[in-house]
């Protein structure tokens, strides 16, 4: 199962006590997946647009809860009149009666991630999106997140609104407003392992780099003092220069602070640094 689908398994399970919240949640699967219907005798019947057999499980479960009415049942007039009273025109944004409690906002979150709600695998990337029809609709969904102060953002994707976020942070707090603690703990866990990882391998690529920088310039190093050597002579060399050059020859693929170590008496890095530039400064006025 994917970690979104472990998400959405998980938030099926979850039912709040109060009825104002059931109603909140309600109104969001009715909102993003619910439709009204007639049967062959022109009878309204409610159903879920949905593959999910859990999510309409869970979506009648809080028919029965709100309204008394359970799978395969036919509402009857007083009920058909209290749904479209409460729910009214699907395709429009929730009434804001319905979620102005910030418990509502997060059942009504929590809804709404369970009908059209997704995310990415946390080892891969960090991304949570919930696709919506209609502009409305998207700008609503985005103003509630932005009420518990996290950055939600839309795109338009060919004719759908898709609310989206990208910060791993972000979708912390997500997971934990719709109630989702255990998906919470196991994206933490695998957050933390991934970041952990990229730490590890940026360290290692920042010593590698190091390594291959000082292999570079020790091997410039020799090459300039083989020719002040040949051409130059280390006779003719100051007496801290010729010390230096000898010593590189002898220890190739050592640190300047090793190379250093290496001199009597021990010169520092900086020292080292500055003699093996004025070698090199030679070197090249003997090629030119």
């Amino acid at each position: 199962m994917s970690f979104s689908g472990e998400v959405r398994e998980e938030l099926t399970k979850h039912i709040d006590t109060a009825r104002h919240c059931q109603i909140a949640e309600l109104s969001a699967m009715m909102h993003f997946c619910g439709q009204y219907g007639r049967d062959r005798d022109g009878v309204m019947t409610v159903g879920f647009q949905t593959e999910n057999e859990a999510v309409v499980r869970k979506g009648f479960t809080l028919l029965q809860k709100t309204f008394n009415i359970g799978m395969g049942m036919v509402a009857d007039e007083e009920k058909q009149k209290s749904l479209i009273s409460k729910f009214g025109d699907l395709d429009a944004p929730v009434n804001p009666l319905t979620i102005k409690n910030s418990c509502c906002q997060r059942a009504y979150l929590r809804g709404v991630f369970l009908c059209t709600g997704s995310m990415s695998d946390p080892e891969k990337s960090y991304h949570m999106e919930f696709v919506c029809a209609n502009s409305p609709q998207a700008l609503q969904l985005q103003d509630i997140i932005r009420g518990f102060d996290i950055d939600a953002k839309i795109v338009l994707r060919k004719k759908y609104y898709v609310v989206y976020l990208k910060e791993g942070s972000a979708i912390v707090e997500m997971l934990a407003i719709m109630g989702a603690h255990i998906s919470l703990l196991n994206f933490e866990n695998l957050r933390v392992l991934k970041d952990m990882r990229n730490s590890v391998n940026r360290r290692v690529n920042c010593e590698t780099a190091n390594i291959a920088k000082t292999v570079n310039a020790a091997s410039k190093q020799v090459e300039d003092i083989l020719l002040i050597r040949d051409r130059y002579g280390f006779q003719n060399l100051q007496e801290n220069l010729r010390e230096m050059a000898q010593a590189r020859l002898e220890h190739p693929d050592v640190s300047l602070r090793e190379l250093g170590e290496c001199l009597d008496p021990p010169v520092g890095k900086s020292g080292v640094n500055h003699r093996l530039r004025k070698l090199s400064e030679l070197a090249d006025r003997i090629r030119t």
